[in-house]
């Protein structure tokens, strides 16, 4: 009987020193393609593929992943009151 994944571990620490100039005022993962970060399109493949849990792994002060996936409740509710 076959396992199905449902964990992933994305690595995405690290300067991205290979990206400069681009990467000096913006995180590597968060460099966008499109309209996306990098890193959204990466998450959105797990969850399609039927990933449940993903962990991201970033260096030490990066916090543009976090806020770019945190929710903002408030935020989203005025943002649904003013259509």
């Amino acid at each position: 009987m076959a396992q199905q994944i449902r964990k992933a571990v994305i690595p995405a620490a690290g300067y991205g020193t290979r990206f400069l100039p681009a990467t000096k005022a913006t995180p590597k993962e968060m460099l966008p393609i499109v309209d996306k970060p990098t890193i959204q399109y990466i998450v959105e493949e797990a969850l399609a593929s039927g990933i449940e849990d993903i962990l991201i792994i970033s260096g030490h002060g990066k916090r543009a992943i976090e806020d770019h996936f945190d929710s903002a409740p408030t935020l989203e509710q005025e943002l649904m009151r003013k259509g």
